[in-house]
């Protein structure tokens, strides 16, 4: 195939699927991936039929660690690299951090550390060898901020993934390869009603706030071309980030404290 093959995870609905039109606007062919088969399959004839690319779909479940290899063998099997990876699936477990059972923490960390780092992982020997690649970790605001009680590995995670492709930028640096955190703030997204926190943040965060799911994938995309590392969508969050760099570490954690459980479901 002459295309380039874009990979998106979690890319039924939100931000994936957002990724996935602006992709095939660009002439990638898609490979989506996420674990409703049904939405998958639609997106995949909207795009198909909307910009003439080549589409796959596979049905999997990042919580099981089998199944980053399982998806980019199903790709191998119908002759296809990646040449773009958008690592975007994602959910966030409400709670905090003892009341919750470990079985949960650790299919989180699967989805939202270790899946990720290895499809990177697998994907990025065919792009070095070829120059040319593209990686988006869909990170979040919260990765750049101070903590707050509830969803404990959350912002953890997201932290992780914002060092992460800092430095996968710096080791790629020449060769190609493109690494973004993409960094959005609240997002109008299905994220909010999975985890039940919908009417909480709702009632809490001013509409300006808030940016559509196609507005953060367009900041990506062209935060990805542009070779940035960390991309952070919108003007107020931006603002937040960087007011979180300049305030003391302890002044910042007290604010999140007090202000944590307007949007944190305990």
């Amino acid at each position: 195939m002459d295309r380039k093959l874009a990979l998106v995870t979690g890319a039924s609905a939100g931000i994936g699927a957002a990724f996935a039109r602006i992709l095939a606007s660009h002439g990638y062919d898609l490979a989506l991936t996420a674990r409703r088969i049904e939405r998958l399959d639609a997106l995949a004839e909207e795009v198909r039929l909307r910009y003439g690319v080549e589409t796959l779909t596979v049905a999997a479940d990042l919580a099981d660690p089998e199944a980053p290899g399982h998806v980019l063998d199903h790709l191998t099997a119908h002759g296809r690299t990646v040449d773009c990876l958008i690592n975007n699936a994602g959910y966030g477990l409400p709670g905090t951090y003892g009341e919750t059972l470990w079985q949960e923490q650790a299919a989180f960390v699967q989805v939202m550390v270790t899946a990720p780092c290895e499809l990177a992982h697998r994907v990025l020997g065919g792009m070095r060898q070829r120059r040319f690649g593209r990686i988006v970790n869909v990170a979040s605001l919260a990765g750049l901020l101070p903590a707050a009680a509830g969803h404990t590995l959350y912002a953890a995670s997201k932290a992780f993934l914002v060092r992460f492709s800092q430095s996968l930028h710096l080791e790629l640096a020449g060769e190609g390869v493109h690494v973004t955190a993409l960094c959005p703030g609240f997002t109008y997204t299905e994220f909010h009603d999975v985890n039940g926190t919908r009417e909480l943040t709702a009632s809490s965060t001013p509409a300006w706030l808030w940016l559509g799911a196609d507005e953060v994938a367009a900041a990506g995309y062209e935060a990805m071309e542009a070779n940035r590392p960390v991309c952070v969508p919108g003007a107020p969050s931006k603002a937040i980030a960087a007011l979180a760099k300049a305030i003391p570490e302890d002044w910042a954690l007290a604010l999140m404290a007090s202000q944590g459980a307007r949007f944190r479901k305990l």
